[in-house]
């Protein structure tokens, strides 16, 4: 197969406000030994993107391809000796050809490359589509219930911002794993979102105090375990909805980083806090193959779905995506159509 010289990709040359998000032309991609070349079809858009974009997280060179998965099929495989003969790269039986998904960065683009042990087949019975809006969210939602705090049957957990993409999947998961679901948003049509997916309850932030409603619903007791992706403006809340022994899973900084917190905080209900990246809960090989066939398996069996929007491959279209994100007026999950299956 014959590849072109150049790709176009959408992504940064520096940092900034929204409008440092451009699209750009680069070489077509040059893979490793160990790296996969993907003709991508959707890829995803996050809130890690405006991490790197407004300079929270740096960026280790220019330019910089935003993308934090994708969905396409593969156009080269690795080309090591040692890597395909290894066993757990044979029991993902790649081919050329073949429909993948990957949560790798650099994936907003007509090509991408992606470590092998980061790239699961996918079952003719999942779309690039629904692969391209899930990846992310959904190994991220399936590691933290079971690894940043282990959800049992009969818990009460608490998810912030409850009908975006990351709080949709983990209402999902949280159910299946036998929990109450509190939540909070900012909108009814929200609400009515959060309830789709099998919430319990969901409070209305700009219009009722969630502490107060949290403790009503919980008869003062409080919840198991909050998972907030607010940041610096949930943490006081997660501090007072928080029951004895409770755990509170930080998964993001919407509203900005949280604040130093004095290991003193934790003492009067022998709290446990933890601030997890997916990534390190799928490092190796075998759990990323384990997290990517549960996934493929949920969305296959259709306990978990995704409210998707579809954005175009521009540079306007994808601004206004981050603004929307980044504002809170998005529901689900906002992909990026590459290039039509």
């Amino acid at each position: 197969m014959s590849y072109p010289q150049t790709i176009r990709a959408i992504g940064l040359t520096e940092s900034g406000d929204f409008d440092v998000i451009k699209k750009i032309e680069l070489p077509f991609p040059r893979p490793t030994p160990e790296q996969i070349v993907i003709k991508v079809n959707y890829a995803g858009i996050n809130f890690i993107d405006n991490y790197f974009r407004a300079g929270i997280y740096p960026v280790a060179s220019w330019p910089y391809i935003l993308g934090e998965e994708s969905s396409g099929t593969i156009v080269a495989l690795p080309t090591d000796p040692a890597i395909l003969n290894d066993t757990d790269y044979k029991a993902r039986n790649f081919s050329i050809g073949q429909r993948v998904v990957t949560k790798e960065k650099g994936q907003m683009g007509e090509y991408s490359v992606a470590r092998w042990k980061k790239v699961i087949p996918l079952p003719d019975n999942i779309s690039l589509q629904d692969a391209a809006a899930t990846a992310a969210q959904g190994y991220t939602a399936l590691a933290f219930a079971e690894e940043a705090y282990a959800i049992q049957k009969g818990d009460i957990v608490f998810i912030h911002t409850i009908a975006g993409g990351f709080g949709s999947l983990l209402t999902q998961v949280a159910k299946l794993r036998g929990a109450t679901v509190i939540g909070s948003t900012s909108t009814a049509e929200k609400a009515g979102i959060a309830k789709s997916n099998g919430a319990d309850h969901v409070i209305l932030y700009r219009d009722e105090d969630v502490v107060k409603r949290v403790l009503e619903i919980t008869n003062g007791d409080g919840v198991n375990a909050s998972f907030d992706g607010v940041g610096k403006d949930g943490a006081e809340v997660d501090f007072q909805i928080i029951k004895r022994k409770g755990t509170i899973v930080f998964v993001g900084n919407a509203s900005g980083p949280v604040p130093p917190i004095a290991p003193l905080r934790l003492a009067p209900k022998n709290l446990k806090i933890c601030r997890p990246i997916v990534d390190n809960y799928m490092e190796t090989p075998s759990e990323y193959f384990y997290y990517g066939q549960k996934l493929n398996e949920h969305l296959a069996q259709k306990k978990l779905t995704a409210r998707v929007q579809v954005v175009p491959f521009e540079t306007a279209a994808v601004q206004q995506a981050e603004r929307d994100l980044t504002g809170g007026k998005t529901i689900g999950k906002i992909i990026v159509k590459v290039a039509d299956e």
